[in-house]
């Protein structure tokens, strides 16, 4: 059921199992440049969040993932089925703090976490700046509802930092599309209202943090702001890339990082 559910697909062969997780409006296909990398050293584990287009869109239950946990939970079943004992689970946007909620309630099943695009809060409060303002979030919710196609159309370039030749924009918008429009909604919902920031401190796997210097929705600072809060070892690295989806939009520089990463841990000070 859990396999079917969430297209699992293993593939590799190696002693160390990496986990890829996907952020809002993709699916596994966002990961096709880092993959044949892996599979002749690693045990490659993908999935696809329930939500996204490559799922039964029926299994989709609203209440479940109004909050993050119920991602957190699938990604605990997906490990529990396929009987990963341990695992470098590498998660963008909103699964890299899948990934760090998962690891509360299960730190022996990862060895870390390398977080792509990562924000406990993608809004501000106080002196916290995630980047938007309420008004912000009402805006782009009013669009997805009045007309989703073409908020795609506006949304995709301005998330990934390119015009719609770009073929990393064609593939985000591709994916988008994908979503049906009232789950689209309700994910983009629960990802601009969470906030994991008290929640940081719990996380005690060691976190690699890695960011696009130019982010539309993540501020540079707010890496740091996770690699200060987290309660393990961590490291941030900052890559001259634009956009939030730099794994796809950005290739040639993203991969050799990711593989750093993956390969080597933070050392201890």
């Amino acid at each position: 059921m859990v396999e079917a559910a969430h297209n699992v697909r293993i593939l590799g062969s190696g002693e160390t199992t990496v986990v890829l997780g996907h952020g809002f409006g993709t699916d596994q296909s966002v990961w096709r440049y880092l993959v044949p990398h892996l599979v002749d050293h690693y045990k490659v584990l993908l999935y696809d969040n329930m939500g996204a287009g490559t799922t039964n869109p029926d299994y989709f239950d609203f209440d479940r993932y109004e909050t993050l946990d119920g991602y957190a939970y699938d990604l605990l079943a997906i490990l529990q089925e396929f009987n990963v004992q341990k695992c470098i689970f590498v998660g963008h946007s909103l699964s890299s703090m899948t990934g760090a909620i998962a690891s509360v309630f299960r730190p022996d099943l990862f060895s870390k976490l390398i977080m792509i695009a990562a924000s406990p809060r993608f809004l501000n409060s106080g002196d916290y700046l995630g980047g938007f303002e309420q008004a912000d979030i009402d805006q782009l919710c009013n669009g997805i509802e009045s007309n989703y196609k073409s908020w795609v159309t506006g949304f995709a370039p301005l998330v990934v930092g390119g015009d719609m030749d770009s073929m990393a924009v064609q593939e985000f918008s591709r994916t988008l599309f994908n979503m049906r429009p009232d789950i689209a909604l309700s994910v983009f919902r629960t990802i601009f209202t969470f906030d994991l920031r008290p929640f940081l401190a719990s996380v005690t796997v060691p976190c690699h943090i890695v960011q696009s210097s130019n982010d539309l929705a993540v501020p540079v600072h707010v890496a740091e702001y996770i690699r200060q809060s987290v309660g393990g070892k961590s490291i941030v690295e900052v890559m001259n890339t634009d956009g939030h989806l730099p794994q796809l939009s950005s290739p040639e520089i993203v991969i050799p990082v990711l593989l750093r990463h993956i390969q080597q841990d933070i050392a201890d000070k």
